[in-house]
Order: C-alpha cells, then sequence, then structure tokens
C-alpha cells in the first residue's frame, strides 16, 4: 500500500479509529471492513502457522474496502464482519460477569456500571454528522 492511499485511509474518518472514534496514533492499522480472510500453514518446525501470502477473498482487497483503525479495535476484529464484530463486542460484558472476579468485585461496589445500549460504531455516527 503507498503512503497516498495509507493517507487517504487516515483521512477517512478525520484521524480517528472508525470503530471506536479514538485519536489514531503511531501505529494505527488500516483494516478490512469486509474480511479478506489471509491463508495461513503450519510450520512443524518453527511450531507456529505462517502466512503463506495468498487470501480467501482477494475482491476484498481495495481501497474502498480499507477503515482506519486503532490497533485493539483491529486486533479484536480480526476477520469478523461488521456484525460478527459488533456481537462480539456485546458479549464482553457477559464474559467478564462470567470469568473476572475483579470486574464482579468493582461493579458490586458501584464503580461498574451496566448498560443495555447498542453498539455503534464511530463510523456510522459520522456518516450522520
Amino acid at each position: 500500500m503507498s503512503q497516498t492511499e495509507r493517507e487517504l485511509i487516515f483521512s477517512k474518518y478525520d484521524g480517528k479509529c472508525a470503530y471506536c472514534g479514538c485519536e489514531l496514533t503511531k501505529g494505527w492499522h488500516a483494516d478490512h471492513i469486509e474480511p479478506i480472510v489471509r491463508d495461513s500453514k503450519w510450520n512443524r518446525d518453527k511450531g507456529r502457522f505462517e502466512q503463506t501470502g495468498t487470501c480467501r477473498k482477494p475482491e476484498n482487497e481495495t481501497l474502498e474496502n480499507y477503515n482506519p483503525s486503532c490497533a485493539s479495535c483491529n486486533i479484536q476484529k480480526n476477520s469478523y464482519t461488521l456484525e460478527q464484530f459488533r456481537t462480539n463486542i456485546k458479549q464482553f460484558v457477559n464474559s467478564l460477569n462470567q470469568y473476572n472476579t475483579q470486574y464482579k468485585f468493582a461493579k458490586r461496589y458501584g464503580l461498574v456500571k451496566e448498560t443495555e445500549v447498542d453498539v455503534a460504531f464511530y463510523f456510522e455516527q459520522f456518516k450522520n454528522k
């Protein structure tokens, strides 16, 4: 990807993450909105998966299919579609309630208040401005 293309993607939402809306800093990611799903292969000698250089949906490799993303949002989104990503985020509170003692303790003392708001991405709100 060229520097000009990266600048276009960065500017798409005024230098903010398309998902959470935080200010993008050095190391921001160019995320595929519709995933391309990179292929990988197990390397027995190294004991890990390695990318093969191919992907399952090369037709999604277009400039229009990129969103600027902070590293944490892009890593969480992984190869999910937008709706799968939204559902995954919505499940975080359930997971915290089941598995995180510190979260449950903070909630018991009123430090955390849960809401039932829908997950709305920054780019969805940006469009409505």
